[in-house]
C-alpha cells in the first residue's frame, strides 16, 4: 500500500473513531437515561431483565475508551496500538452479539417475567404501593388487567387514587366506576417491546460500523507493519 494510501486508510479509522466515540457517549447516556427515569419498573420486570441499562452503560465507557486508543494508535501509526483496538473491538463485537441474543430470548419471556412481577407484588400490595402508583400512573392504568384485581385487597368499591384521574362529585376516593379500565401488565409490556425493538435497530447500526472499523483497522495494521518491515 502507497504512502498515500496509508494516509488515507489511517485518516478513515481516525474518522471512525470519532464516531465510535460519539456513540459510545451515545449508548452511555441512553442507558443512565432509562436506569434513572424507568428504574421504578424493575419492581415488575425483575433484576435479572433491568440490568440492561446497566450493560448499557458499561458497553458505552468500554467502546469510549477503546476509541480513544484507536485515535492515538492511527495518528501515531503505531501498529500495536493499531492491533490492540483490532482485538478489542471484536471482543466487545462478540460481547454484544451474545447480549443480543440473550436480549431475544429474554423478550420471548418477557411477558411471563411481567406477569409473575405483577402478580407477587398485587400479592404485596402493602410493601409495593409505591411502586404501583408509579405505574398507574405513568401509564394511565389500573390493576393488572382492570380494577377488579384490587377486589381482594380493598374487599370493598374503592381503589388506590392512582387508578383514578376523575374523582365522584363531593369526594376524594376513587371507585371502580370512576376508574381507567385498562390494567397496567398489557400497557407496559407493549412499552417495553416498543422500546426494546429501538434499542435493537440501534445496536444492529452500531455493530455494522464497527465492523467496518474491524476491517480499516486491519488494513492499517498490515500497511504499517510493512512500512516498519521495509524501514
Amino acid at each position: 500500500m502507497g504512502a498515500c494510501g496509508v494516509s488515507c486508510v489511517k485518516y478513515l479509522v481516525f474518522v471512525f473513531n470519532l464516531l465510535f466515540a460519539l456513540t459510545g457517549l451515545a449508548i452511555l447516556c441512553v442507558g443512565a437515561i432509562i436506569q434513572s427515569a424507568y428504574h421504578h419498573y424493575s419492581t415488575f420486570v425483575g433484576a435479572s431483565f433491568w440490568s440492561a441499562p446497566i450493560l448499557l452503560i458499561v458497553v458505552g465507557a468500554i467502546i469510549f475508551i477503546i476509541s480513544f486508543l484507536g485515535c492515538c494508535g492511527a495518528l501515531k501509526e503505531n501498529s500495536c496500538m493499531v492491533l490492540t483496538f483490532c482485538i478489542l473491538l471484536v471482543v466487545i463485537f462478540l460481547c454484544e452479539l451474545g447480549i443480543g441474543i440473550a436480549g431475544y430470548v429474554k423478550h420471548d419471556q418477557l411477558e411471563g417475567i411481567l406477569e409473575t412481577g405483577f402478580n407477587k407484588t398485587m400479592a404485596e400490595y402493602s410493601k409495593n404501593e409505591e411502586a404501583w402508583d408509579l405505574v398507574q400512573k405513568e401509564m394511565h392504568c389500573c390493576g393488572i388487567k382492570g380494577p377488579a384485581d384490587y377486589q381482594p385487597i380493598f374487599q370493598n368499591n374503592s381503589l388506590p387514587n392512582s387508578c383514578c384521574t376523575k374523582f365522584p362529585p363531593n369526594s376524594n376516593v376513587c371507585t371502580q366506576q370512576n376508574a381507567l379500565q385498562d390494567g397496567c401488565m398489557p400497557k407496559l409490556l407493549q412499552f417495553l417491546e416498543s422500546k426494546s425493538l429501538i434499542l435493537a435497530g440501534v445496536g444492529i447500526g452500531i455493530a455494522l460500523i464497527q465492523l467496518i472499523g474491524v476491517c480499516y483497522a486491519c488494513c492499517l495494521y498490515r500497511a504499517f507493519r510493512r512500512n516498519y518491515e521495509t524501514v
